[in-house]
């Protein structure tokens, strides 16, 4: 389980770098303020990590960001007894400690999560708003501040892997895509430190790379490879080599869909 250290932000000005695409800075602020939980939907790589990682120091608040898998039980959200010094004591999940301190709770692909988490989320997510601890006999009641976000990627999911409508009504919810191309510039040259017009081809390479998604490809080139790629570039990396290990290679291991794409790669670059 991948989980972030809580730590309290000073507000914007030392927030990740994050750009709006449209209302969802404000729709995140009116679901925090009236205690709602959100439900982000959208291709892996769009901007949904970094957007509440952006918006929880904006509000100052802790962040517990759960990367939600197979094998994540109910259990690993809530906390279990563990052996300490030859006693039993009692350790809280990053869920139950969200509740207690009044944090902002992330779950990443929560459908990825074993059936029994969305189980427990079913109380947090109505007015009730509390956390009952089957092992402790705890009821918590969750502390102001405390915010429950979540995220998955209708595109990849297949039908065994949904959310069931009883959970999805629970949650206001916002989609999110890769941004627009003078947008996505942007933010690979902010993010990178290389100018925005060698960042243009390199856009433009990305969306003809998504454009294969479905077909030789299971996932499009994330704004965050395309990052990492004009990284590479800007610390003196030649392009070819950038473009290989930071968006061919990531996307596939079959020589002839690499070759596909590296015949893209000529076709924008020349």
């Amino acid at each position: 389980m991948n989980m972030q250290s809580p730590t309290l932000d000073k507000g914007a000005a030392d927030a990740p770098f994050y750009m709006p695409q449209g209302s969802e800075c404000e729709l995140f602020e009116a679901a925090y303020e009236t205690n709602m939980p959100l439900l982000l939907k959208g291709p892996t790589g769009c901007g949904k990590t970094r957007f509440v990682s952006h918006m929880a120091a904006r509000l100052g608040r802790p962040l517990y960001t759960v990367a939600c898998h197979d094998d994540l039980s109910a259990a690993d959200l809530i906390g279990r007894y563990l052996l300490k010094g030859g006693d039993t004591v009692w350790a809280d999940g990053p869920l139950t400690r969200a509740v207690r301190e009044g944090a902002i709770c992330y779950l990443d692909e929560v459908v990825e999560a074993r059936k029994d988490v969305t189980v427990v989320l079913h109380p947090l997510t109505d007015d009730r708003r509390i956390l009952p601890i089957d092992r402790t006999g705890e009821t918590l009641e969750a502390a102001p501040g405390f915010m429950l976000v979540a995220s998955y990627n209708p595109g990849y999911q297949n039908i065994l892997k949904t959310l069931k409508p009883s959970t999805r009504q629970r949650f206001l919810s916002a989609t999110f895509d890769f941004p627009p191309m003078d947008q996505e510039v942007a933010i690979v040259a902010q993010e990178s430190g290389l100018e925005s017009g060698r960042c243009q081809n390199l856009v433009r390479l990305a969306g003809k790379f998504r454009a294969l998604k479905g077909q030789d490809i299971e996932e499009g080139v994330s704004t965050r490879l395309v990052i990492y790629t004009a990284t590479l570039i800007a610390k003196g990396m030649p392009l070819e080599q950038a473009i290989h290990a930071a968006m061919i290679e990531p996307l596939s291991d079959d020589e002839d869909v690499q070759q596909g794409l590296n015949d893209i790669v000529t076709a924008v670059f020349g």
